[in-house]
């Protein structure tokens, strides 16, 4: 409650025991009985009463008796006969008791009644009794109403004129009735005695039978109104939910949007209607999206001019459609110039200053503070302090500078207030286009210059050649590999040729996600883990939208880290969908450190290597299914030793592209042919099922697993070298172990581990899977398992390459051809 309610109250209930007192101090009571009768009255027709619609407030029939009191009793007789029937209209029928409610009301009846009586016999012996009783009765009235309809306007924030004509300007009628009741029972007590005083109360019981009726038809128009527009607004809003989930931005943008507008139209103290209107606009001022392509609604990037025209006719087409429905209110306005800039900038109008709709200036203010808090496909939300000094840097420019101020000082409540909630005429052709309009909020995409002035025909004769031999050697048949990394790769080589670019990706559609298939250059590591939803950042929009983007922000790409990572570091892409027989079910992104770094040019060199790139992508996916069973161990589900020998080629391509390396390990599993004899082939395979998925758990993201033989394992691990392998090593033994006892119940198992590194220990596959095997077999013959990392020393400089190096003390020393390393794998 508000201070000036606080007082008011306050004010009115010292007033009523001012009277009270004043009344006590005087009292005399000259016909008890009759007295005790018109007590009685007063009880019974207080208790006829209605309670008025939509306001927390009752009235009864019990005013006749006070104006009958007034005419034949005593001042401190009318005030107990007041203040009597409001306690027991104030308590009947009430489970909980207010008391400053309790103390109000009787105040208030105590000062009506002090003032009714006062104008009355003020008036006694200048005017007729019936005069004298109806301006008394219209005192009292005024009065009664006014206090109340000022306490409700205080703690309600409404006008209190409108809440006095609303709720009781309409009973004054019924006032002047009761005054002529009223002076009928005096009449009638002085000519036929105090028993006609008892006619009151059928004459009560029809006024209030009176009251009621009305109430209860005013209730059910109102309850009846309140339905059908309520039943509207959902309607509209439905509406604007489903034309705002085109433009790809939280469902709550709306609702947020329609609480700060409200707020701010109270706080600069539109009218009723103005702010049912706002009310309306806020939640259907992007109606007119309906006619703007959904590419150039969810664009992760910035507009083109061609773009930002097409963009510029919503507000106009919202317009049109909104004049249809009719609105009983200014909707339209707000919504055909909810673009309008205070400095006539802005569009479809250009219209400045004052002769912007105010409802349009206060919209255009909260939608651009929710924009910038929000994220948006063109970049990330701002935090709110930041995006508040953005609208007041703006006052006088783009918005109103009365509005701006308001918003400043009360946003913060607002926010919080936000999170609790969340025509007629022919229409514009929507090809129109409008002068008006600076640029977009996002601003401008820039235009690549062509000035022909500044060609040298040389260089542009052979940049024309260099580009038509490029795209012939796209256009080509990558190979016969049924590998896609391989495929992808060459096709990486030869586009670097075409276009400059910092990093590439290519993802493929599986269900409602993007996985990437391929990805070289800085951010490799994020882009080969992060799945993209349709419809999210840059590929999700382009898979969604079948439309190519040309110089988006990397920064709205799901995940993106900060500035201090590579990722963070790119200011442009360019994606094209790839489109397969089944349709859209891929994205081809290429992605580069400067922003504005690709041109129309590269995105036609894109375009024109879709179809053939597309084709050659979904043979080899469909290959690859076919290549699954020939890749894949049947018991274990691991690669076998086809899928090794294909990804241990790629891994040394990687090596020898990037100067890395990678660990391999030779996993040999002694002591299967033991279980198979003792407990069957059954237990082995479970014993070699559980070893496998042990492997699996043991690997990270880039780690691979494969089974090569009965009991034999590979696995190869990027980015290890010797120091990092005892842990592991350590894990896998103890692992195998595990898994023996576990369907055993004896520790019949073992596992011996060959360690080979790349580049140091060879740089193709038979020279790593031969170095493995022959560092296998030494721990293999020796039960002891200790000191493992010595056999990984290199021969001393001073041997010959035909003497065996040294091996350590307890080991047996065991030296391979070749041949039979190809045995033992095969075997």
């Amino acid at each position: 409650m508000s201070l000036p309610a606080k007082l008011f109250i306050a004010a009115i209930i010292a007033g009523g025991l001012a009277c009270f007192w004043n009344g006590l101090e005087l009292w005399t009571c000259q016909d008890p009985f009759t007295y005790l009768c018109l007590l009685g009255l007063a009880v019974g027709t207080s208790l006829l009463k209605v309670t008025i619609p939509g306001r927390h407030t009752n009235l009864s029939v019990s005013f006749i008796v006070v104006l009958l009191s007034i005419i034949d009793f005593s001042y401190p007789e009318t005030l107990v006969v007041g203040c009597l029937a409001a306690g027991v209209q104030a308590v009947w029928r009430k489970k909980h008791l207010n008391a400053i409610q309790f103390l109000f009301n009787l105040s208030t009846v105590a000062i009506a009644a002090s003032v009714g009586y006062a104008v009355h016999h003020g008036l006694d012996g200048r005017l007729s009794m019936v005069t004298s009783i109806a301006i008394a009765a219209i005192a009292y009235f005024l009065a009664n109403t006014i206090t109340i309809s000022a306490v409700i306007g205080l703690t309600t924030s409404t006008s209190v004129y409108k809440t006095w004509r609303e709720c009781h300007s309409w009973l004054l009628p019924y006032y002047l009735l009761g005054a002529a009741i009223a002076t009928m029972a005096s009449w009638g007590n002085r000519r036929f005695g105090w028993e006609t005083s008892v006619l009151v109360l059928p004459a009560a019981y029809f006024l209030f039978r009176a009251y009621r009726l009305y109430l209860e038809r005013l209730e059910s128009a109102t309850s009846h109104a309140q339905d059908v527009a309520s039943l509207h607004l959902r309607t509209v809003e439905a509406l604007a939910m489903a034309i705002e989930a085109k433009d790809l931005t939280t469902h709550d943008h709306l609702q947020r949007v329609q609480v700060y507008a409200v707020e701010l139209g109270k706080a600069l103290n539109v009218t009723e209607q103005d702010l049912q209107a706002l009310r309306a606009a806020s939640i259907l001022h992007d109606i007119g999206k309906l006619a703007v392509p959904e590419h150039i609604i969810s664009k992760p990037g910035k507009l083109t001019i061609e773009e930002f025209e097409k963009m510029k006719i919503h507000p106009v087409v919202g317009a049109e459609i909104l004049e249809r429905v009719g609105f009983p209110y200014g909707v339209v306005p707000i919504v055909r110039s909810h673009h309008e800039k205070w400095n006539g900038a802005g569009y479809p109008d250009g219209l400045k200053g004052e002769a912007i709709p105010l409802g349009a200036r206060i919209l255009s203010v909260v939608d651009c503070l929710d924009a910038l808090v929000s994220d948006r496909q063109y970049r990330r939300a701002m935090p709110f302090d930041e995006a508040m000094a953005v609208i007041v840097a703006e006052a006088g420019k783009s918005y109103d500078p009365r509005v701006v101020e308001a918003l400043r000082k009360h946003y913060q409540e607002w926010e919080k207030l936000a999170r609790a909630e969340v025509p007629r005429g022919e229409p514009i052709p929507i090809s129109a286009r409008i002068a008006d309009g600076a640029a977009p909020a996002a601003g401008l995409q820039a235009a690549v210059p062509h000035d022909a002035t500044q060609l040298n025909f040389l260089p542009t004769i052979a940049e024309a050649a260099q580009v038509a031999q490029g795209l012939y050697e796209l256009g080509r048949n990558p190979g016969n590999s049924l590998n896609l990394h391989e495929m992808l790769s060459v096709l990486d080589s030869r586009l670097r040729r075409l276009m400059p670019y910092d990093a590439i990706a290519v993802y493929v559609r599986e269900m409602d996600r993007l996985i990437p298939k391929y990805v070289n250059g800085e951010t490799m590591n994020h882009f080969s883990m992060q799945p993209i939803a349709l419809g999210e950042g840059i590929c999700g929009s382009v898979a969604a939208s079948g439309m190519p983007i040309v110089n988006g922000d990397p920064s709205t790409e799901p995940g993106c880290p900060n500035d201090s990572t590579p990722l963070g570091k790119f200011h442009s892409a360019l994606a094209i969908p790839l489109e397969f027989a089944t349709g859209i079910t891929g994205v081809l992104t290429l992605y580069h450190l400067e922003g504005d770094a690709f041109t129309n040019d590269h995105l036609r060199v894109l375009l024109a290597i879709k179809s053939k790139l597309s084709l050659t992508i979904e043979n080899t996916l469909r290959d690859q299914q076919v290549l699954v069973p020939a890749t894949t161990d049947g018991l274990t589900e691991l690669p076998n030793a086809r899928s090794l020998f294909h990804h241990l080629d790629a891994e040394l391509t990687l090596c020898e592209k990037n100067g890395s390396g990678f660990a391999m390990l030779l996993c040999n599993l002694d002591g299967l042919k033991d279980v198979n004899d003792r407990f069957g082939h059954l237990k082995g395979n479970e014993i070699l099922k559980l070893v496998a998925s042990g492997l699996r758990n043991s690997c990270r993201e880039m780690d691979y697993v494969a089974r090569i033989g009965r009991d034999e394992f590979v696995m190869v691990l990027p980015g290890l070298g010797l120091q990092h392998l005892d842990a592991k090593v350590s894990v896998l033994e103890k692992m195998a172990r595990d898994a023996g006892t576990a369907v055993c119940g004896e520790p019949l198992l073992s596992l011996s581990v060959g360690v080979a590194t790349c580049p140091e220990h060879g740089r193709d596959v038979e020279s790593l899977l031969a170095e493995a095997d022959r560092r296998l077999h030494p721990a293999r013959r020796s039960k002891q398992h200790t000191n493992w990392r010595t056999t990984l020393k290199e021969p001393e400089p001073h041997q010959s390459s035909f003497d065996p190096p040294a091996q350590p003390q307890g080991t047996l020393s065991l030296q391979m051809s070749p041949f039979e390393t190809q045995c033992a794998r095969s075997n």
